[in-house]
Parts: C-alpha cells; structure tokens; sequence
C-alpha cells in the first residue's frame, strides 16, 4: 500500500510507523487514521515482523486533530471524527487495530501529544517519551468527551483517579508528570528516543515466542476489566496444556538450560492454539 501521511518501514523484526504530516505537527486526519490501521494490519499479517514502534515525525507526535476546517471537523459526519470513533464493528479504525493487534506495540512519544494524539496511544503496550513531550487530554476544553475509547483505555492505564483529574482539568502536562503518572514507562532524551523503542522491540523479537506475546497481550488487555479471574481461567489452563505440548515450549526450555538465545518455531499465521480467539 502507498502511504500519504504515514512511513512505514521495517528493519529486521521491527516496523516502525512515523506520523509524518511534520509542517502540521502530524495532526490528525482521516487519511491518517485509515492508514495508520493499514500499516497496524500490515505489520501483523507479516510473519517477519515482532513488534511496532510508532512515533512521529519532526517536532511532535501529533498536536491533535487538524482543525483547519473548524469546528465541522468534529461533528458527527465530520471527517476526522469519523475515521476515530468507527464502530468496533466496523472494524474500529486505527483503536480497533491497535486493540486487536496481534504484534506488541511500542510508542515512541516525540513531541506534543494532544487529544486525539494522546488517545491513540492508548491502546499501545508500551509508551516511551521524550523528555520534551507534552500531554493533554482537552477535550472538555474544547466543548468534546473523551474520544477514540479513551474513556475506557485511560483509567485502564493510569487508573480512574488519574484519569479524572487530565480529563477533568483539560489541562496540559509534561513527559515529568506523565512519568508519575503512568502514562509512559520511561523518558528519555529526543535523540535517544527512537532508538530505545527499537531497543525494547528487539528485546521482544530476540527473547520471546512470537505465539506467547500474541496471546499474552490479548489476554491481559481482555481480561483487564473484568471482576474476577474466572474469564481468564477458563481459558488459560487450556492454552497452557497446548503449549507446553509443543515445539516452542521445548525450544524456550532448551535455550535456557543450554545459556543461548532461543529460535521460536511457532508462527502465528499457522500455529495459534486451538480456542484462539475465545471471545465473541
């Protein structure tokens, strides 16, 4: 696929998606959002590739909506609302994409992240930033609600108390306080901070099973939100019996006791357990 408003590019195990509408501080289009869950898909119908780092291009991360259009581009038919909030159904746009991603995924946080330039990276597993980010969830400032089902992620991420007071106050914060926060796991300097989201993606690629992250980020997203373990041990008492039958289990315990890096057969393409999906 060509891409207007995004790169995507792979290095070994690693694909890396860049925002790249820099002259507008990638703010957020519909053509960006339709991409961005196109190269999310790509990355996972490709066996080669472990993990996705998403960052952006120049001075920030995505400054928000592009509200050239006004006000009109947030209403219901609007075009960039549209591309955000589609229906999980519908396949969700870029959160459905991210939310079912079969392959861990890393944002690597340059610059400004506002509304939906903060919400997008909600549904990533890892958020690194730079420490010249910034952060605001503003949609109460500007008459909106929490968009892109970050009323569900946030609180999942940082917990409702948190939550509440970004959501609540509008305001904007920096990578300091997004540290304490929760929000990200680590800041760094701009110039180091591409290559340490590769760093952690190729920890990932060289140390794991690229079946066992698959299930594991699926199952600790789904199972997050739930009163009580009994969804999850419905399933994983039988995902464990499947895999500890099978070849990457035998590799991961031969790696270990011979000191060398383990060479995962499994693929997820062909080899998911049987009762993957489990949900509806």
């Amino acid at each position: 696929m060509t891409y207007e408003q995004i790169r995507y590019e792979t290095d070994g195990p690693v694909a890396t998606i860049t925002l790249a509408r820099p002259e507008k501080l990638n703010a957020y289009t519909a053509v960006m959002g339709i991409e961005l869950a196109a190269a999310i898909r790509a990355a996972g119908a490709d066996d080669a590739v472990r993990a996705i780092v998403l960052t952006g291009e120049g001075r920030g991360f995505c400054a928000g909506a592009d509200i050239s259009g006004g006000a009109d581009s947030f209403g219901g038919s609007g075009p960039n609302f549209a591309a955000a909030n589609r229906p999980r159904e519908e396949g969700g746009g870029f959160v459905g994409a991210l939310f079912d991603s079969i392959k861990p995924t890393i944002a690597a946080i340059n610059g400004a992240a506002v509304g939906v330039g903060a919400t997008l990276t909600l549904p990533c597993d890892i958020r690194i930033a730079a420490d010249t980010a910034r952060f605001g969830f503003v949609f109460a400032r500007r008459g909106l609600v929490p968009e892109a089902g970050s009323a569900w992620f946030l609180p999942q991420v940082v917990g409702l108390p948190q939550a509440l007071r970004w959501c609540l106050s509008g305001s904007v914060f920096d990578a300091a306080e997004a540290l304490r926060g929760g929000l990200v796991s680590e800041v760094v300097a701009p110039d180091a901070l591409l290559a340490r989201a590769q760093a952690i993606a190729r920890e990932i690629a060289e140390n794991t099973a690229p079946v066992s992250v698959a299930l594991t980020r699926q199952m600790l997203w789904r199972f997050a939100g739930e009163a009580s373990p009994a969804a999850a041990l419905r399933v994983d008492g039988g995902f464990a019996m499947a895999l500890g039958a099978g070849p990457d289990v035998r590799e991961g315990v031969a790696a270990f006791l011979e000191k060398r890096t383990p060479a995962f057969p499994g693929r997820i393409a062909s080899d998911m357990p049987p009762g993957y999906p489990w949900w509806g």
